[in-house]
């Protein structure tokens, strides 16, 4: 029998762990997001418009999460009288 092939998952952890402790951190979220996303969203758009929300979303160097986010927040502000 052929033995089975060694390959990294692309969850797996680095071989040694200099390299695993050295790794950079992920940015964390901004203060005003804390726990915010606890519910999905899906809506259905055309293709294009698809299209044009990515290339938006890449021209100012964010995700189309934290975009839509943005444009969401804006637009349904919060009145409960409480600041954000």
């Amino acid at each position: 029998m052929s033995e089975r092939p060694n390959r990294r998952g692309f969850a797996a952890r680095p071989g040694d762990a200099e390299s695993w402790i050295k790794a950079p951190e992920i940015p964390a979220r901004r203060a005003d997001d804390a726990s915010a996303f606890t519910a999905r969203l899906t809506i259905d758009v055309t293709p294009a418009l698809r299209g044009r929300i990515k290339v938006a979303a890449f021209r100012r160097g964010i995700t189309v999460a934290d975009m839509l986010r943005d444009l969401l927040a804006r637009e349904f502000p919060d009145d409960s009288g409480e600041p954000s």
